[in-house]
C-alpha cells in the first residue's frame, strides 16, 4: 500500500509521520525552518525518505486555511506560510497532491473520524493549550463559517470581559499563580499543588473551570452539539470532564434547558491528533 506523508507545522518544530496500512509510522520531527525555501527542502528530505511510494502530502498548519482559495490566511508563529498560493507551490515542488488544514481542525477531524467523536453527528472540539482553539462539526462535517472563524472558541468573552484564551487554560493559571506568589510553576505543577490542597492553586483552577463552563454554556445554547470533546494536555486530568459537566448542567438547569446537556469527554488522541487529522483530511478531500 502507498504512503501518505503527514506534516504538523508548529512554531518551533515540524512533526511528521507516514500513514501506511491505516497506521501512523516512522514519526519524527525537525526544527521549524526560518524560510519557506528551507521548509520545502526539509519536507522534500522527509518525502524522499518514505519507506513506500508516496501518494500525497497531508499538512496540519497554523492559520486560517482557505482550501477553496488555496492559501493560508490570518497570522501565525510561522509567518512565511501566509497569503500566497502555497498549495500550488508545494504541489509543484513535490509533484504530489497536497492538502492543508488548520491544526485545531485537524485534531478535531481525527477525533470525529477515529476517536471520541466517531459516533457523533453534531459535536464541538475544544483544545486547551497555551490558548484555546477548536472546531465545529455539523452532521459529521466540519463547519468553518463565513470567515473561517468557526470554532475560534478562544475569542469567546466571559464575565471577566477577557477572552477565553486568557482565562481558560492551565498555562494562564500558572502565570496567574506566579503573579500572585512570585513562584514560577508549570501547569502540571499547578495540578500537583491542587493535589497537595494548596488553597490558592485550588481557587485559581476553580476559576478556570468556571470560565470554561460559562463558555461551554454559550456554545451549547448557540450550536447545541450532542458531544463536547476536550483536547490538550489538561485533558489527561480525569476530573476535567466531570468538573465541566457539573458546572454546565447547573448553568443550563438555571435557564430551564437542562435537557440539552451534551456529553463532555476527553479526546482519545494526544500528540498524534494533528498528524492523524491531516491524513483523514487528505483521504476525505483528495
Amino acid at each position: 500500500m502507498d504512503a501518505i506523508v503527514a506534516f504538523d507545522i508548529g512554531g518551533s518544530a515540524v512533526k511528521y509521520g507516514f500513514w501506511i496500512d491505516n497506521q501512523l509510522k516512522h514519526q519524527s520531527s525537525f526544527v521549524t525552518p526560518e524560510t519557506m525555501d528551507d521548509m520545502i527542502v526539509s519536507m522534500k528530505d522527509v518525502i524522499n525518505s518514505a519507506p513506500k511510494e508516496v501518494k500525497g502530502v497531508a499538512i496540519s498548519s497554523p492559520g486560517a486555511v482557505n482550501a477553496d482559495a488555496r492559501v493560508i490566511e490570518g497570522i501565525s508563529a510561522v509567518p512565511y506560510l501566509h497569503d500566497f498560493p502555497i498549495y500550488d507551490r508545494l504541489e509543484k515542488e513535490f509533484n504530489l497532491p497536497v492538502t492543508i488544514e488548520n491544526d485545531a481542525n485537524c485534531a478535531g477531524i481525527a477525533e470525529m473520524a477515529l476517536g471520541a467523536g466517531e459516533k457523533a453527528n453534531n459535536a464541538v472540539f475544544i483544545v486547551l493549550g497555551t490558548g484555546v482553539g477548536g472546531a465545529i462539526f455539523i452532521n459529521g462535517k466540519i463547519y468553518k463559517g463565513s470567515h473561517l472563524f468557526g470554532g475560534e472558541f478562544g475569542l469567546l468573552k466571559n464575565k471577566t470581559d477577557k477572552i477565553l484564551s486568557m482565562t481558560g487554560t492551565i498555562v494562564k493559571v500558572a502565570n496567574r499563580y506566579e503573579e500572585l506568589t512570585g513562584e514560577k510553576v508549570t501547569g502540571k505543577e499547578i495540578f500537583a499543588l491542587v493535589d497537595e490542597k494548596n488553597e490558592l492553586a485550588i481557587e485559581l483552577v476553580k476559576e478556570m473551570y468556571d470560565d470554561l463552563a460559562q463558555s461551554l454554556y454559550n456554545i451549547q445554547v448557540s450550536i447545541d452539539p450532542e458531544l463536547v470533546m476536550i483536547g490538550g494536555g489538561v485533558s489527561e486530568r480525569e476530573e476535567l470532564p466531570v468538573e465541566l459537566s457539573k458546572r454546565l448542567k447547573i448553568l443550563l438547569d438555571g435557564q430551564g434547558v437542562g435537557s440539552i446537556m451534551p456529553e463532555i469527554v476527553a479526546c482519545q488522541f494526544k500528540n498524534d491528533a494533528n498528524l492523524i487529522g491531516a491524513v483523514m483530511n487528505f483521504i476525505q478531500n483528495s
